[in-house]
């Protein structure tokens, strides 16, 4: 799926640690390291969970958290890409989901750059979210000069992780680099979007056409070229980007795409904005609700400028190869159902 022409030689036979290897991003992070020549050392909860990619080093380093040792998972190593993170939990049953964020966002992040800087590790890419910038935009798409707002949890916990790793990293041989991702699709994706497949893919009418909204995504593959992109650029060291496809789309226009790409037909019909977010209201569903009605969006220039990366796949390539996948991903749920 992702394609590397050319890594630069001196990293050719370099070694890599990936936190979260074996999630969605990780997965394909890792073959596309593997197929550029670098060897990639997969940080895992337990030595018998396997490689997350074939060729990949597995190293079992525990629960990520504020006890991790990370010295042997580190010797060595050229560059840290740091994925794994507490995401959304759709129903939280934590008391303080905030402090259980900062468990796992902020302090195991911190412990993690703390030991990359005493292992002089060259680089440290971390994979931060748009949620620390906001979750609307009105005039104009999100930009790293932004002051961040975050507004959940989540966003908070990684709006704190990255100020811990410019503080870790500040004057030492250690380069830190943030990238931040709107909604991530492709190959392996779960929950929302994976939600759209299957009710666009079941021919679910829904009351969406009346949405006049502009949303940024990326698609998988174009995320793991901007890692490679960070992991290999000279001037890409101490940076923050923000990263997407370039296409910004409406709900209506996206659930239109989704069904040209699954050759389904897309039911949906008008209904007054209001009374959708009236309705989502009386069913606690406001959060979600504001996600597919509201706008936000991604001003990636600064990446193109400065690095001069840009998306290898266009919005209908990328969900023609998440079709793909969900095509057959579907078939073998129906498969594991028959008697």
């Amino acid at each position: 799926m992702v394609q590397v022409t050319s890594l630069a030689q001196h990293a050719r036979g370099a070694i890599i640690l990936v936190t979260g290897a074996s999630g969605f991003v990780g997965a394909a992070l890792g073959r596309a390291l593997l197929q550029g020549g670098y060897r990639v050392r997969a940080a895992v909860r337990a030595a018998d969970v396997g490689d997350p990619a074939s060729g990949a080093e597995a190293v079992a380093v525990g629960d990520i958290g504020t006890g991790t040792d990370w010295t042997q998972a580190l010797l060595g190593a050229d560059s840290v890409i740091h994925l794994a993170a507490r995401t959304h939990v759709l129903h939280e049953t934590a008391r303080d989901s905030l402090a259980e964020y900062r468990r796992v966002n902020v302090y195991a992040t911190e412990r993690l750059a703390r030991a990359a800087v005493t292992a002089h590790v060259r680089r440290f890419v971390f994979m931060s979210s748009i949620k620390v910038n906001g979750e609307n935009t009105t005039r104009h798409g999100f930009t790293e000069l932004d002051p961040p707002h975050p507004e959940d949890a989540y966003g908070i916990s990684k709006w704190e992780a990255e100020q811990a790793i410019w503080r870790v990293t500040s004057g030492t041989g250690t380069e830190a680099i943030v990238l931040r991702p709107p909604l991530i699709y492709g190959p392996g994706v779960k929950g929302n979007f994976l939600r759209l497949l299957n009710a666009t893919g079941r021919g679910w009418p829904l009351p969406l056409a009346s949405i006049r909204n502009q949303r940024s995504m990326i698609f998988l593959g174009n995320l793991v070229a901007a890692v490679l992109a960070c992991l290999q650029a000279p001037n890409a060291g101490g940076k923050t980007y923000l990263v997407s496809d370039g296409e910004d789309v409406s709900t209506p226009e996206l659930m239109r795409a989704v069904a040209a790409a699954l050759g389904a037909r897309a039911r949906i019909f008008p209904c007054p904005v209001p009374l959708l977010k009236l309705g989502a209201a009386v069913l606690g569903k406001s959060e979600e609700m504001e996600k597919l009605t509201g706008s936000l969006q991604v001003d990636g220039s600064r990446i193109r400028n400065e690095l001069g990366w840009r998306p290898r796949f266009s919005l209908a390539q990328g969900l023609a190869e998440t079709a793909r996948w969900y095509h057959a991903f579907a078939h073998a749920r129906l498969q594991n159902k028959s008697p």
